[in-house]
């Protein structure tokens, strides 16, 4: 129940501060008074979005609070789900800085918009003239349809496997389109695979076979230096090695005679050994090089076949095509694996699609038990809003596919004469007998207790006479289990009320002000007077708004 309301700073309201009663409350005032000002200063505790453009002064900020009453309504799992400490007095706070920063509060703990939308669910329902449209529309239908059933914990249900199913469903999806693509590519990537596997590719093969064949192609020029240097250093009688040792034994002959050629004669000793050395590493490498032609063929064509490779890959070395090897076993091996997969996909989403039928058979089964409730308890009070011959039917039928909030789809189905043919509420349905309809349905929902408070935003549009005085006193009952307010512009329903609120505008400076009172006895006389006889008060007006509140 809406306890306490504060304003400050919002479109023309400067400062408001206003206590609410239980029962019926009505809003009157001029239009352009700043009723709907209220509404939407209620809005921002609900989670609407805020604008910087609703501030009053530009240069503050703009704060609407909120008390309500909320110990009847166990609230307690959504304080809990959300980490919210609860109270049995719940504060709603929103704050729009001129910079146009908006901030929201739940028990001066900061919320989110969203959090603020869903508790405000729980807490208020304001019905507008725009929401009465929305009765023709299917969505809105089942949504009346879902209040009346209190089923969330079925639709609850629901939606959570709904939401694994559709992953489910694009999980299989995906998987399907890829084992499409994998096995157009397959044959491809075998062949691929088989060419690469084939080579039997080694790493650092390329170097080695290049440098190998750079041996090869000059083995016979190599073999050629190689014999001449042999021939010339030790072969022959003439060789450098001979000369050597002639020259090594004259000097040892007279090495007697000077003492610095002994040393000489033992380093051209130490030069000899050096030498016959690099000459048998000479003949060692001149044996180990061989001339074959077909040996540098064979390099030559396995070159070329992994030059090729490589080009076609867009690589430069055997490791890269190894790489590429490995890549496509796996790929290869995916398309393998891809039946299995597809078949454990195939049978979660079967799991789920079981579990989502049972799910959207319990909200049917629930929504099912409150059609023929709602047809029942609408008949006597259409016919009391002068709607006598009024029928009013709610069609159930089954989707053919899941949808996101069940499986059923509704419509309602209105005829408001004698004999006439029972068709889609929206396609046979007036404004005015459209304003009652919704008011029945809101005041069968409230005689359930579903909703602690209702506010009617000229809800009353279109209805004059005796049947104002009917709706009047269907909002006076729904305030047995209900906190009614009501911004009207019809005396017969504002004389009901239990509270009378006035809205009314005040120039103060350059400004032009909304202010709301709360109306006495003598006030609420003289206001449902002035609205029988359009300001103009007569005593005839004042008599009867004396007797339209004696009659409340």
């Amino acid at each position: 129940m809406l306890q306490h309301l504060e304003i400050e700073n919002y479109a023309l309201i400067k400062s408001l501060s206003i206590d609410f009663n239980a029962g019926f409350t009505v809003i009157t005032g001029e239009t352009g008074s700043g009723k709907s000002i209220i509404l939407g200063a209620l809005g921002l505790l609900l989670g609407q979005r805020a604008d910087v453009q609703v501030l009053l002064d530009k240069e503050i900020k703009c704060v609407v609070e909120g008390t309500f009453d909320i110990s009847k309504l166990a609230l307690h799992p959504f304080f809990e789900e959300n980490d919210l400490d609860y109270d049995d007095t719940l504060i709603l706070r929103r704050e729009i800085q001129p910079s146009g920063k908006s901030r929201a509060f739940i028990n001066d703990s900061p919320a989110s918009l969203q959090m603020m939308k869903e508790l405000g669910a729980f807490i208020i329902d304001i019905h507008s003239q725009h929401q009465t449209l929305t009765l023709t529309s299917a969505d809105s239908q089942l949504k009346i349809l879902d209040v009346l059933s209190v089923c969330d914990d079925a639709r609850k249900a629901y939606a959570q496997e709904y939401e694994i199913y559709k992953s489910l469903k694009n999980k299989l999806s995906n998987l399907e389109e890829q084992d499409k693509k994998n096995r157009q590519d397959y044959d491809y990537y075998t062949f691929l695979y088989d060419e690469l596997k084939a080579m039997q590719l080694q790493e650092n093969e390329q170097e080695e076979l290049e440098e190998e064949l750079k041996l090869l192609s000059n083995s016979e020029n190599i073999k050629y230096s190689l014999s001449s240097v042999i021939q010339g250093c030790d072969d022959s009688d003439d060789s450098v090695i001979s000369r050597l040792l002639s020259c090594k034994s004259l000097l040892t002959k007279v090495s007697s005679y000077h003492s610095s050629l002994e040393q000489v004669a033992e380093r051209f000793s130490s030069t000899i050994i050096e030498f016959k050395d690099i000459i048998s590493e000479l003949k060692t490498i001149d044996g180990q090089v061989q001339y074959s032609p077909e040996r540098q063929e064979e390099v030559n064509n396995r070159l070329d076949s992994i030059y090729k490779l490589e080009t076609k890959h867009g690589v430069s070395t055997v490791g890269e095509l190894i790489g590429i090897k490995n890549d496509l076993e796996e790929r290869l091996q995916a398309v393998l694996d891809m039946d299995e997969m597809l078949e454990k996909a195939r049978q979660e989403l079967a799991e789920s699609e079981e579990r989502l039928k049972k799910y959207a058979a319990d909200l049917t089964a629930v929504r099912e038990s409150s059609v023929s409730y709602l047809e029942q308890q609408l008949a006597p009070i259409l016919c009391d809003l002068g709607m006598k011959e009024a029928v009013f039917k709610v069609n159930m039928s089954k989707s053919e596919k899941f949808l996101p909030i069940g499986i059923d789809e509704v419509n309602f189905m209105f005829n408001a004469n004698r004999g006439g043919e029972i068709r889609e509420i929206g396609k046979v349905i007036s404004g005015g007998e459209l304003s009652r309809v919704m008011l029945a349905i809101k005041s069968v929902i409230a005689s359930r207790s579903l909703l602690p408070t209702i506010i009617f935003d000229e809800i009353d549009t279109g209805v004059s006479g005796e049947i104002s005085i009917k709706v009047g006193n269907i909002m006076k009952r729904m305030t047995s289990t209900t906190q009614v307010l009501a911004i009207t512009h019809l005396p017969q329903i504002a004389a009901k009320a239990d509270t009378h609120l006035k809205v009314y505008k005040q120039i103060e400076g350059e400004r032009t002000l909304s202010r709301m009172t709360i109306l006495d006895t003598d006030s609420r006389v003289e206001e449902i007077a002035k609205m029988l006889s359009s300001e103009k008060m007569t005593e005839s007006a004042l008599a009867t708004a004396k007797e339209l509140m004696m009659d409340a």
